[in-house]
């Protein structure tokens, strides 16, 4: 069988697969062993969608978000949700000023260009509900008022397994904010070898100088949009949609959010990968991080 040659892009300063390298380069600095799972989530962040990563602590789901923020300058904070945690803790509170007599808002972390929500299904369902519409809108309301939220805006969220005590289950609505959901996993040997050699890692991340800036981003996110689609690839993105629903395998199919999440994620890869257009391969390389978290094997299978 013969082996197709992907076309790529000119390669040169405007080249965005050559503006991404260094970062990606960079986190693979940091999180030895993973260059996958680090271009998984770079993509997510170009495709303007929200990451979600299960497993168990310890691996460096922390650690990853903060080197993201740090190459690309961007505006972090941490959020660890808890079971006592609540919205307000989130969004923000209204404070009444004697001195106005009038309520300030005073606005919570979520206003943030890199939100981590630290081990998400520790919270209550009510608690969680707090970034649906920041997740999906890029805003917030909160006693009346809507506040738009700084761009880019991306969360990068934990959660344990669900079978850990003290876990909550996300709601499906919240789930499908997500547009991947990626593992990390345990390091190869080598790989923790090389950990347990060398320095922290949070000095590391402390170190890193950023690589892009905002401004970049924001240009790459909105080149991800014009990455070429052919009729071709969209029927190969349709059919392998159609599968899910009608195969009988899952106990439902992917939405059209989830199809649309598919073709952005693999408009991302593309464009990273340096290629003038979407192939198969770049939806085969997203397809287990888009579909890890929608889709459930009917029983029995």
């Amino acid at each position: 069988m013969a082996t197709r040659t992907l076309r790529t892009a000119t390669s040169g300063p405007g080249d965005p697969a050559g503006l991404v390298q260094p970062l990606l380069d960079a986190l693979n600095r940091i999180i030895v062993g993973k260059p996958n799972e680090l271009k998984l989530s770079l993509a997510c962040l170009l495709a303007r969608g929200h990451l979600l990563i299960e497993d168990l602590p310890g691996v460096g789901k922390t650690t990853l978000a903060h080197a993201l923020a740090r190459v690309m300058d961007l505006s972090f904070q941490r959020v660890q949700f808890t079971s006592d945690l609540l919205p307000a803790d989130v969004i923000g509170v209204s404070i009444f000023r004697r001195d106005t007599s009038k309520f300030e808002f005073h606005k919570g972390p979520i206003f943030s260009q890199l939100l981590l929500a630290d081990e998400i299904n520790r919270a209550t369902p009510k608690a969680q509900s707090a970034l649906l519409e920041a997740m999906e809108e890029r805003q917030v309301t909160a006693d009346g008022s809507t506040y738009a939220l700084p761009s880019p805006f991306f969360v990068v969220a934990t959660r344990n397994p669900t079978q850990q005590i003290g876990t909550f289950p996300l709601p499906e609505s919240q789930l499908d904010r997500f547009l991947m959901q990626i593992t990390l996993g345990y390091p190869g040997p080598a790989e923790e070898r090389q950990l347990l050699a060398n320095v922290d890692r949070r000095d590391l991340v402390d170190e890193l100088p950023p690589l892009m800036s905002v401004e970049t981003l924001l240009n790459l996110q909105h080149a991800v949009g014009k990455v070429h689609l052919s009729e071709a690839l969209l029927d190969y993105v349709q059919a392998l949609v159609a599968y899910t629903r009608e195969s009988g395998e899952f106990t439902e199919g992917l939405s059209p959010r989830g199809a649309i999440a598919l073709v952005r994620a693999a408009q991302a890869w593309a464009m990273m990968s340096g290629h003038d257009g979407v192939y198969p391969e770049d939806v085969q390389a997203v397809l287990p991080s888009v579909t890890a978290h929608r889709l459930e094997p009917a029983q029995g299978r």
